[in-house]
């Protein structure tokens, strides 16, 4: 699944590209909007909340504003109260996706009020079984 992703006038650094940061931004920006449209629903609004518990970026290429972006996303682990992503940066350029970063981001899924796991909202489970893959790396 590749979810579009513009980057900003403000994504840029002092160094001309886009700050290493900010891909960890693209990521849960890509992940939580593709969650809204797949399910349907104001996620915010579960009885649950995904946090994230873990995630990490391998930087492959540069990227500068005003590139076009594309986030590549996948399920490479659903289990009971959490989902692991493995993610993809590609840069639009001449109408081929050139990679620009890969990354790992697990949700846990946990109570609003106690922050304790619990499983994940039949909603999402279901929508994230679209995006199930076996990893590459398993």
């Amino acid at each position: 699944m590749l979810w579009p992703m513009p980057t900003r006038w403000a994504d840029n650094d002092h160094y001309g590209h886009v700050n290493n940061v900010t891909y960890y931004a693209y990521f849960d920006t890509a992940v939580n909007a593709w969650l809204m449209q797949a399910t349907g629903v104001d996620i915010r609004e579960l009885p649950a909340l995904g946090v994230v518990a873990t995630t990490s970026c391998k930087y492959l290429g540069s990227i500068s504003f005003p590139d076009d972006l594309r986030v590549g996303l996948r399920v490479t682990r659903l289990g009971r109260s959490s989902i692991t992503y493995e993610l993809a940066v590609f840069r639009v350029a001449d109408g081929d996706l050139e990679l620009a970063a890969t990354g790992t981001f697990v949700h846990v899924y946990v109570d609003h009020a106690t922050r304790k796991p619990v499983e994940i909202p039949d909603i999402v489970r279901t929508a994230a079984q679209a995006l199930v893959v076996e990893s590459a790396s398993a």
